[in-house]
């Protein structure tokens, strides 16, 4: 168990990697956070749940190992049940057009293991509790799914039964009367009423192409929320031509039909490698969040939990939030160091990695490398009640940076340029009133520059 303070993005320590989160406030008040665990170079996801939780969306406890994909008995089994998931040899139009324009290092990872024999790697998962258990709801790299069972909401589950279907990422949902929902599936989404014991359904009442790619975007990642008599169905969204956003549609029934309504946030930009999202909303103490992932490494894995703050509009809709540094805290205060991983848009060849430097490692765990001429690196916001006149630079090697700032409104200026030899900087004046700004550190050039962080006052 690892506990630690936080309201910065991303939100665990950089060595742990937690995508596909599911947030739930379970009976207790802690809001519960399920997901999936990066922890290899090659594939999504590992062999591992840990279950993340918090009292104050402040102080946060990474409980033990919540449950192994090397303890579920049919897993590799050539006796086992198999349930057909998505048929990737029949591709649907928009996987078939992205595809085509994609090069290998681009492509869906899982496909990559198709014909392969897979680790018992566990995909995204869901919890949900009833009558004094909880109830995990998962699926592996085989295409099957099933549910473990515990007495406590971070685990361990046992008890592990597979589920008659096929598919990944599973969704549950507890309506108002009771009545459990479930669902699953990629580019066409599934869902059925679960029978009271929660772990059985009649096939024959599956409810297939709740949503769709064609006609809602749907790539993957369902979650289900009911927000007053409208259930949102929240999604991997791939409207952009991947699946980087969250997407959502609603409906006046759990098992739809449902309508297209738009993104929630979209991760595009977090690393030059960033394919996927997935997560879910949640309201905590009457304040709605979006929880979500963001790649990192030039990598489409080692995706890291993020948190932003949403606002429900009176016609239902949800306004599109962006990707920040600041998390659910308040902006980055003068003097406030911000950490180069903690940059929520690089543009250009630069991205975040580990920090192998003996020296600086302990006090900087990761960096931002690569850093190249004409790179832009994004942090948002940082705040003061006063003028700006210092931008300091944490770094290594040689770079001339523009500091660009823009304000609330939208107007983008230069605050002024700063000159970098050796990691020490040796000239630049800074200038900008007090306020509240988005910050774009604009490469002009770099010779081997690596940034570690920064302060301004």
């Amino acid at each position: 168990m690892i506990e630690f303070k936080n309201q910065r993005n991303p939100v665990l320590p950089p060595m742990y990697h937690i995508p596909d989160s599911e947030a739930h406030v379970m009976p207790d008040g802690r809001l519960y956070i399920y997901g999936s665990f990066d922890d290899r170079d090659d594939v999504y996801c590992s062999e591992t749940y840990y279950v993340l939780s918090t009292s104050d969306m402040k102080h946060w406890v990474l409980h033990d190992e919540a449950l192994n994909g090397k303890q579920i008995s049919w897993f590799n089994d050539s006796d086992a049940v198999k349930y057909p998931g998505i048929d990737w040899s029949h591709p649907t139009p928009f996987i078939q057009k992205m595809l085509a324009g994609m090069s290998d290092d681009g492509t869906d990872i899982k496909d990559r293991f198709e014909q392969q024999e897979r680790p018992a790697l566990l995909f995204a998962p869901d919890c949900i509790f009833k009558d004094g258990k909880y109830y995990l709801y998962f699926c592996m790299s085989d295409d099957s799914e099933g549910v473990a069972v515990s007495d406590r909401p971070e685990g361990p589950f046992k008890d592990w039964v597979q589920l008659p279907c096929g598919g990944i990422d599973p969704a549950i949902f507890m309506d108002d009367d009771g009545q459990a929902y479930y669902y699953w599936g990629q580019l066409f989404s599934h869902g059925v009423k679960l029978a009271p014991d929660m772990i059985s359904f009649e096939s024959e009442n599956i409810k297939d192409n709740l949503v769709t790619e064609e006609k809602h975007y749907f790539h993957e990642g369902s979650s289900m929320r009911k927000i007053g008599d409208t259930y949102y169905y929240v999604y991997a969204d791939m409207e952009r031509g991947k699946p980087t956003s969250l997407g959502y549609s609603t409906g006046k029934s759990p098992l739809g039909p449902f309508a297209y309504r738009g993104i929630i946030i979209d991760n595009d930009g977090c690393d030059p490698q960033s394919w996927n999202n997935h997560g879910s909303i949640e309201c905590v103490n009457g304040q709605w969040y979006v929880f979500y992932h963001r790649s990192s490494r030039n990598t489409q894995q080692h995706r890291r939990l993020c948190i932003e703050k949403i606002f429900i509009s009176p016609d239902g809709s949800i306004p599109e939030v962006k990707m920040t540094s600041q998390g659910i805290g308040d902006p980055f205060a003068p003097g406030e160091e911000i950490m180069g991983y903690q940059a929520c848009g690089l543009r250009g060849k630069c991205y975040i990695d580990v920090n192998m430097d003996m020296e600086t490692k302990d006090d900087y765990p990761e960096k931002i490398v690569n850093i190249s001429d004409g790179d832009m690196i994004i942090f948002r916001y940082i705040k003061s009640s006063s003028e700006i006149k210092r931008f300091q630079m944490i770094g290594k090697g040689d770079a001339e940076i523009s500091v660009l700032l823009e304000n609330m409104s939208g107007k983008v200026f230069e605050a002024g340029t700063i000159q970098i030899r050796n990691g020490e900087q040796t000239a630049g004046n800074i200038y900008a009133a007090a306020g509240e700004y988005e910050v774009k550190l604009k490469v002009v050039c770099a010779e081997k520059f690596e940034l570690l962080g920064l302060k301004f006052g």
